[in-house]
């Protein structure tokens, strides 16, 4: 009776760790613990596309991690998408001439978006917009003009 309770006690904590770690799991890939206690500045960028980046994708620089995008908006007058990123506060001396772009991370094609260090002597700050931009490219849209430009070349060699 006494060893049927000691297994009992054994498996419940075992049990109860693993639902522990499930969580802390499910936390660090859905990214929701950078979501408090982050400090840093926004910075906003306007791309003609920008494929499938989403809110919390990274943003990086040097493949280092420097921040998150917190916003993804539509502006109806500049027809452009408007993405808004928060750089963590240690990255202050970022150009302000730095160039975005975005790229596909892996073979399940996770989209991040990418800084690329001008020359500038003034720094990225508070409210900042970032001009020079490269949108996504979107793997239909470069299919589509391959086939569009063998059937061109196919029909000029009859």
């Amino acid at each position: 009776m006494q060893a049927t309770r000691t297994i009992e006690i054994g498996v419940g904590f075992f049990v109860a760790l693993g639902l522990a770690a499930l969580v802390m799991l499910a936390m660090k890939v859905s990214n929701l613990s950078s979501l408090y206690g982050e400090t840093g500045y926004t910075v906003t960028a306007k791309f003609q596309n920008i494929g499938g980046l989403k809110v919390k994708s990274p943003v990086k620089m040097g493949g280092v991690r420097i921040g998150r995008v917190v916003d993804i908006r539509y502006d109806d007058k500049l027809y452009k998408a408007v993405v808004t990123l928060k750089i963590d506060s240690q990255y202050t001396r970022i150009p302000s001439d730095s160039s975005a772009s975005i790229f596909t991370a892996g073979l399940l094609g996770e989209q991040y978006l990418g800084l690329d260090a001008g020359g500038d002597d003034k720094y990225l700050t508070q409210n900042s917009e970032l001009y020079l931009t490269q949108p996504a490219i979107v793997l239909e849209q470069l299919i589509g003009q391959f086939l569009y430009k063998s059937a061109a070349g196919d029909a000029d060699k009859k």
